[in-house]
Parts: C-alpha cells; sequence; structure tokens
C-alpha cells in the first residue's frame, strides 16, 4: 500500500484526498467540542463588549437641556415700551403615560434650567400640562389626561368660554363644558386656550367631533379629540408667565377680606 501510494501518482492524489476528508471532518468535529466547552467564556466575551458598547451609545446618556427659545407674546404699555409675557424652554420628554386615569410627563429640565412649578407645557400642536412638581433636572407634567385637569378655553371662531376637562376614561376624548346654547357651534370648530386661562391665550386644545343638547341644562356638552398627540409626544415647550407673581400679587391684595 504504501509502494503504491507512494510511487503511482494517481493512487497518491486519491489517497491525499480521503485523508484530507477524513482529517478535517475530525477536526471540526473537535472543534465543535472545545468550542461548546468554551461556550460560557465566548458568551461572557460577548456580554462584556455588549455592554462596553452600549455605555458608548449616545442615547443613553441623559443631558439637561441647557437652551431656551424665546418667543414675544406682549402687550403694549405705553407707545415706546413692552413687556415681555412669556418666556419658553424647549424640553425633552424622558417618561410619559397616557392610559391611566391620572397621567403624567416627566421632563427634562429643572430648578437648574430656570422651572418652577404651575408653569404651564404645550406642544407644537397644543396643550399638554401644567408643571405640578421639579427637582435639579426633572420636572413631573400633569397631563391635559387627567382627572383633575380645569383648564380655561374658547371657541375659535366665536370667542365663548368654558372649560376643558377628562372623565378618565378615552385618551382620545376630552369634555368642554359651560358653552351656552346660544353660540354657533358645529363639528370641526377649534376650541383654544381663553385670555383667562394659565396657558398663553390662542394655544389649541381641541377639535370639536361630538355635540350634546342637555335637556335640563341651558348649555352644550361638547366632545373634543385632542390636538396634542399624547401617544407619540417627545418634546414640548415650558411656558414661563413673567408676569404671573405681579399679577397674582395684585389679584392677593385687591380680594383680601377685611
Amino acid at each position: 500500500m504504501y509502494m503504491l501510494f507512494h510511487f503511482n501518482r494517481f493512487h497518491e492524489a486519491a489517497f491525499m484526498g480521503v485523508s484530507n476528508e477524513v482529517t478535517g471532518r475530525i477536526s471540526k468535529q473537535y472543534n465543535n467540542v472545545e468550542y461548546y466547552f468554551n461556550l460560557k467564556k465566548t458568551n461572557e466575551g460577548l456580554v462584556e463588549e455588549n455592554k462596553r458598547l452600549r455605555n458608548l451609545l449616545e442615547e443613553d446618556f441623559l443631558i439637561p437641556d441647557t437652551s431656551s427659545t424665546i418667543m414675544v407674546d406682549s402687550f403694549k404699555v405705553d407707545s415706546l415700551e413692552q413687556y415681555r409675557r412669556y418666556l419658553y424652554f424647549p424640553a425633552k420628554v424622558i417618561n410619559n403615560s397616557v392610559t391611566s386615569q391620572n397621567n403624567y410627563l416627566t421632563l427634562s429640565r429643572g430648578t437648574a434650567q430656570g422651572i418652577t412649578k404651575d408653569m404651564s407645557v404645550v406642544g407644537p400642536t397644543g396643550v399638554v400640562g401644567t408643571v405640578i412638581n421639579v427637582s435639579k433636572n426633572m420636572a413631573i407634567v400633569m397631563s391635559l389626561l387627567h382627572s383633575e385637569t380645569n383648564v380655561s378655553a374658547s371657541l375659535l371662531k366665536s370667542g365663548e368660554t368654558g372649560r376643558v376637562e377628562w372623565d378618565g376614561n378615552d385618551p382620545q376624548v376630552i369634555t368642554f363644558k359651560n358653552i351656552p346654547k346660544s353660540a354657533q357651534v358645529k363639528k370641526g370648530d377649534t376650541v383654544v386656550t381663553s385670555r383667562y386661562s394659565t396657558f398663553p391665550p390662542g394655544q389649541p386644545v381641541g377639535v370639536i367631533t361630538d355635540i350634546e343638547e342637555q335637556q335640563s341644562s341651558n348649555f352644550y356638552l361638547l366632545k373634543l379629540k385632542p390636538l396634542t398627540n399624547f401617544f407619540n409626544i417627545q418634546f414640548v415647550y415650558i411656558v414661563k408667565n413673567l408676569q404671573k407673581d405681579e399679577q397674582d400679587a395684585l389679584e392677593k391684595a385687591t380680594h383680601k377680606p377685611e
């Protein structure tokens, strides 16, 4: 056999082919066994590598917003002066609930960035809620979808004023109350914040989807679809009323009991 395979090229080639195939199969099986016994070590290495890469991801870092966008909403005192009324701070939504009876949002701005309690919050398309708690770099907002919501609002076309509430059921439906039946109301009309609201006036609230005429009342019960999409809200504006303290002090002094 040795002489046949060694001195005959044809037989030598055939033998080497079979030999290589057998050796390759044995090596493959050996490597499979070795890989099996080293699998735990390999997995641990992959876990460590994934941890290192994940810790480098940009979205894993939360940096408090330090920018501010200023939008002028003012009234003239005389022909020469103007006093700014509202200051807008952009903020990122980092947590949000929609399906509870009382819903809240968490924003990436806090006292270190000039945010205080009772500031109103609006989004690109409408009213969002009110700040109710603040830490150094975060703020908690009571959503428009909250059982204690009470927003002063008006019909955009005619100006009649009522209040917006939420019954805690459907996040796609809020209620607009105290609009007299004498008002010209139709489906598709827009409702905005009123001049009496804690929000800047004219902020979109919702669109009328249903009109209920209550028999025992002189007012409509209007159903609205919120113009803010609370299922996909990512950025908002926190609004600071620069004249709030002056107004509160004056009203408190005026209504002070004797």
